[in-house]
């Protein structure tokens, strides 16, 4: 089933976000995670592709596996990193083959030590390219885009951000999905900004459970996340406790997730880490208001 069609049915909906082994031998612990999400029956399921690509070979395998074995409908992550036109061509084909109709069209993470590598040479710069690509493949998609509610590390300011966003939905993004955030005004205030420039589609706030405080570093350097007073307090506290920690990470994330319903939002994308604890616990708190 395609994403915009279950973003569309008046319900409230959540969705996990899970990610494909880094090596071969991590494949089996990667998959019976990935398989007791899939369990709890989201709404759907994404699948990335790794950085550069590394992991790509298994996303394809497991958002399958989501989809036919559990009757979860799977988003599978396309990068523009490290592809050829050859290989995405490639890519299209096997994502068809597997019956998959909704690809999330990404840019990806620059590898180590690529960061400043001359692209000129790249088939695809810009994630507008590989959205264009997929809609122009004669493929029936639904494709997904990603936005930054603060702003993309790489650009210059937000009004910027925001006109190459624009121009990735009129491209062809059916739905957009957030990176992480902690404070819910930025994401209010980014989605009246964005309505404001005609940009129409839905758009799938994505959440991130902090369940250890080594995740907080991380988590700013991915995204340049702001972290409220609030969240800074919480870590400060419980986060030499790991037990303590992983449960206010988890009602932290919970409270966001109500408030966005409350505020009219009807599917929050919960970027699960293959962790399939902290789906359970998240799912659980709120089942109540989504339809599962």
């Amino acid at each position: 089933m395609k994403i915009s069609e279950l973003l569309h049915d008046g319900k409230q909906h959540l969705s996990f976000e899970v990610f494909p082994p880094k090596t071969d031998t991590a494949y089996d612990s990667v998959k019976h995670a990935t398989e007791e999400i899939a369990k709890l029956k989201p709404t759907f399921m994404s699948v990335t592709y790794g950085a550069g690509g590394g992991t790509s070979r298994y996303t394809l395998e497991i958002a399958e596996n989501i989809k036919k074995n559990y009757g979860v409908p799977s988003v599978a992550h396309l990068t523009c990193v490290s592809s050829t036109k050859k290989t995405v061509a490639e890519k299209i084909e096997q994502i068809c083959a597997a019956g998959i109709e909704n690809v999330m069209a990404l840019r990806g993470d620059i590898p180590k030590g690529m960061e400043n590598a001359d692209r000129s040479g790249w088939d695809y710069r810009h994630a507008v390219q590989l959205v264009r690509e997929l809609k122009q493949c004669g493929r029936d998609f639904c494709i997904g885009g990603a936005c930054y509610p603060e702003i993309h590390p790489e650009s210059d300011n937000q009004k910027q951000d925001i006109l190459y966003l624009k121009e990735k939905v009129d491209a062809g993004c059916d739905f957009l999905t957030t990176q992480m955030f902690f404070d819910n005004n930025l994401f209010y205030n980014f989605l009246y900004k964005i309505r404001e420039a005609g940009i129409t589609v839905p758009v799938i706030p994505g959440i991130m459970p902090i369940t250890n405080a080594n995740q907080v570093e991380k988590a700013i350097r991915l995204s340049g996340s702001f972290m409220p007073q609030r969240f800074k307090s919480l870590v400060d506290h419980f986060g030499n406790n790991p037990d303590a920690m992983m449960q206010a990470g988890i009602v932290y994330a919970c409270d966001q997730i109500i408030d966005l319903y409350a505020n009219g939002i009807n599917c929050v994308h919960v970027y699960s880490m293959n962790k399939p604890q902290v789906a359970q616990r998240i799912q659980a708190s709120v089942s109540s208001m989504i339809a599962l």
